[in-house]
């Protein structure tokens, strides 16, 4: 597995340029609160079936700080988390949650400052019934996130960048982020007119 360090300042957009759309999850796991701070951290995973959310409540005490605890979930119908739960897991250091799922107490999450991105809030709780193993692939926002994958999530979306290429992406990364930082708008426009005229020409498009 590849090295954390750095990804918190490479933001999703940049990540996504230099994946695929395979590792972008979908829009609908959004910020609960915003502005939100940029999350990145090495994957967490969780499995909860529907109306369940055991293992999660487990997770909290299990994974080690700076971890994004990823949840893959069954419903919409009941809550993953709440108030309670991302306090702790705020007071343990771990960096935020990602839900395939929804949550509750969001006038709580939000004050304590708690990063979680969900399918949204619903004040009904879910039970603790339900026993799975921890850390093993999942499936979150239509992205497959094996334990240990790098997490970048802030308010443009979430990204999973693969443990095992986690070097290498981040040296693209950063390498694409140089390039446009060392770009004027006036340069980017240029080329920017110059190669949409030239795919307008190439289609037979009116000057």
């Amino acid at each position: 597995m590849g090295e954390v360090t750095g990804f918190a300042d490479i933001p999703p957009t940049t990540l996504a340029d230099v994946l695929s759309r395979a590792q972008v999850m979908d829009i609908g796991i959004r910020p609960l609160w915003t502005p939100v701070p940029r999350v990145a951290g090495p994957a967490f995973t969780v499995r909860c079936p529907p109306g369940d959310n055991l293992m999660l409540h487990t997770a909290i005490y299990r994974a080690a700080p700076g971890s994004v605890i990823v949840v893959e979930s069954g419903d919409v119908d009941f809550a993953l988390a709440g108030g309670n739960v991302c306090a702790v897991a705020h007071r343990r250091g771990i960096a935020g949650f990602v839900l395939d799922g929804v949550a509750r107490d969001l006038a709580e999450i939000r004050e304590m400052g708690f990063p979680v991105f969900a399918r949204g809030v619903i004040p009904i709780p879910g039970t603790k019934a339900a026993v799975e193993p921890l850390n093993t692939r999942v499936r979150c926002g239509g992205v497959e996130v094996a334990p240990g994958d790098i997490v970048v999530a802030d308010e443009e979306g979430v990204v999973v960048v693969p443990g095992a290429r986690a070097d290498e992406v981040r040296d693209a990364a950063a390498r694409k982020l140089a390039k446009e930082a060392a770009e004027s708008l006036d340069d980017w426009e240029a080329a920017h007119r110059a190669r949409i005229g030239k795919i307008l020409a190439e289609g037979g498009f009116p000057d």
